[in-house]
């Protein structure tokens, strides 16, 4: 597990891999949140992300969505408590994501920038399903903006 905290955005952010098959992409992602995290979030206090396999993301899918496949990120989010705003908790299914960076030409380390930053506005209140296109826009925009001029 990879926690870090930033004094900037006051936000820990934790990385869970129990798969152990991706060690320096958590630490990657925790690192590139912080400053995003600080840009759509910057009351939010903590942030979880898991990656995880196809197995445990398919039964988290059926369990809270009703589908019985696997996908490649789920959100669930937070709520604020006294000891601060957790934003919420993104499952990301990291063999989905090593296919899906495959079939675009692209790191795994961006596909998950990219699952992560998709979570993370689902768990600020976006849906992409009945909005019209704003989220889709919104997060075509952040990606630009944090993307380092890699993308």
């Amino acid at each position: 597990m990879t926690s870090e905290a930033d004094t900037a955005t006051r936000c820990e952010i934790a990385v869970l891999d129990p798969t152990g098959r991706a060690r320096r992409q958590r630490r990657a992602l925790a690192a590139w949140l912080h400053p995003v995290l600080a840009d759509v979030a910057p009351t939010a206090t903590s942030l979880t992300v898991r990656l995880t396999d196809d197995a445990e993301m398919r039964e988290l899918n059926r369990r809270y969505r009703g589908q019985d496949r696997t996908t490649d990120v789920l959100s669930f989010a937070g709520e604020a408590t006294p000891e601060g705003s957790h934003l919420g908790d993104l499952v990301i299914s990291l063999p989905v994501a090593r296919r899906q960076a495959r079939e675009a030409g692209h790191p795994l380390e961006r596909e998950l920038r990219e699952l992560a930053l998709h979570g993370v506005l689902h768990c600020l209140g976006h849906d992409h399903e009945t909005d019209g296109g704003e989220m889709a826009a919104l997060e075509l925009a952040l990606r630009a903006r944090w993307s380092g001029g890699r993308e």
